[in-house]
């Protein structure tokens, strides 16, 4: 190993060390955390349950502070998580607006894993009621009659030390947390070092054909809608129209509401707008092999750079849209802030990754033409699994996780968060090392894949 090597190496660990230092240093039990309520429930039919929340600094109970189930197993228990924020010290249960007979059982509030059960009896005393034929303690559970005119009960919480209850919970999941980042990250710093010498000599290529490479992905943008009247304007017409369509059919037939206190149209375009770049640049960089199969015949050209002209090609696009995001948001009253300088941080995470994904899928489609349909049909799938036209709270906390398993969903949510919600990117540890893992992993398996099937691509071709 050659002492430059050697170095490299010795640095790699290092900042591997304090890093993983750094993350059990400050990610901590958060003391502001929400916690949950759970209980089981028993009913005679099927209902709509709804639990209201305030602080002690409110009075008056409000519908947007609340959570609402459903119960549709009469005669059978079913157990119901709810997540309510930390200052929610006053709750009220309403039992629906069917008459029934309810029984409630093994309520507990926790935070991460660990749960306290509460005494029923204690719940009950001293209580409000509305509307209940009857609320009393049997056999260590809650029993009430209603008579289906919303009744309902309120408790407070005021005795249990939430904040301390929170911390505690949240000690031993943290921990384990933050060991995965750990080692995700150590993985993803591996897998770097482990393919450094293709890292290397692909950076070499891209900086030694920066003005080919240029001047190629100009031609190609020129040249895609060349021999119609509107010519390039139609790389711009599309998108407009796709969003015009989603925005007539949610907000105007579905009614959408406000998302993250903004107009949908306004959500929508924060978050479609990296997708349009992700579609664009993977579909052309997946075939650009193929249209560019004069240039893979010639023995002196480096074909590693044929899938980043089609990104950089798409990326003029997506720099127009980025435009035209901030001004849509600015007309609306909603003026950029420092954290919308992310959206470059986003982008060229975006752009690094679905690189990595064309070296793959344009080495893969010169023996596989099929692979084409198929990336369009995932792509096709891909936006409904994202969550770019819906609100990823629809889902219950327990399987929202799915969701993040997509890389998208991070690149999504964070064009979101520099515009919307105002949240910096190291803010969510989690997402950020796993987005690098994934990306680190798809990266390396694309440029070995392509070096050893570029020597067949100009026979195949």
């Amino acid at each position: 190993m050659s002492k430059k090597r050697m170095a490299v190496w010795i640095a790699v660990i290092l900042f591997g060390i304090l890093s993983n230092v750094l993350i059990f240093q400050f990610i901590q039990p958060d003391a502001e955390a929400g916690y949950k309520f759970i209980f089981t429930i028993e009913a005679d039919q099927e209902q709509v349950y709804q639990l209201y929340y305030r602080s002690a600094q409110t009075i008056d109970w409000d519908a947007v502070y609340s959570e609402q189930t459903e119960y549709k197993s009469p005669g059978k228990e079913k157990t119901f998580t709810f997540y309510l924020p930390q200052e929610a010290t006053y709750l009220r249960f309403d039992f629906g607006t069917e008459p029934g007979v309810h029984t409630l059982s093994d309520v507990k509030i926790g935070s991460g894993w660990d749960t306290v059960s509460l005494d029923p009896q204690r719940m009950l005393t001293g209580t409000q009621t509305f509307m209940l034929d009857t609320l009393e303690v049997r056999d260590g559970a809650i029993y009430a009659a209603t008579n289906g005119n919303d009744s309902s009960f309120t408790f407070d919480l005021t005795a249990i030390d939430l904040q301390n209850l929170i911390v505690e919970g949240q000690r031993t999941p943290v921990l384990l947390a933050n060991i995965g980042r750990c080692i995700l990250l150590d993985l993803t710093l591996l897998v770097m070092m482990l393919c450094f010498r293709p890292f290397k000599e692909l950076a070499v290529h891209i900086l030694g054909n920066r003005k080919l490479l240029m001047n190629l992905a100009k031609n190609d943008f020129k040249t895609k809608y060349a021999g119609s009247y509107l010519g390039i304007i139609w790389a711009f017409i599309q998108p407009i129209v796709t969003v015009l369509v989603y925005w007539f059919v949610f907000e105007v037939g579905f009614r959408s509401g406000a998302v993250m206190e903004v107009p949908w149209v306004l959500w929508l375009i924060a978050g479609i707008v990296p997708w349009f770049f992700f579609s664009d640049a993977l579909n052309g960089g997946t075939t650009s092999l193929i249209e560019y199969s004069y240039l893979v015949k010639k023995v002196v050209f480096q074909i590693d750079i044929l899938p980043i002209v089609k990104i950089i090609s798409a990326l003029f696009v997506h720099i127009f849209f980025v435009a035209f995001t901030i001004f849509m948001y600015v007309i609306n009253g909603i003026y950029p802030t420092v954290y919308a300088l992310q959206v470059i941080y986003y982008s060229l995470c975006l752009f690094i990754f679905v690189l990595g994904l064309t070296y793959v899928t344009s080495a893969v489609i010169v023996f596989f033409r099929d692979l084409g349909q198929i990336i369009n049909i995932l792509l096709q799938v891909g936006i409904w699994m994202t969550p770019i036209m819906w609100d990823e709270t629809m889902m219950g906390e327990g399987t929202r996780w799915i969701l993040k398993v997509n890389p998208i969903y991070y690149i999504v949510n964070g064009y979101r968060e520099s515009m919307i919600s105002h949240v910096w990117f190291w803010e969510n540890p989690t997402q950020l090392i796993y987005f690098w893992f994934v990306t680190v992993c798809v990266f390396a398996l694309g440029i070995v894949m392509f070096r050893r099937l570029k020597v067949h691509f100009a026979d195949v071709l």
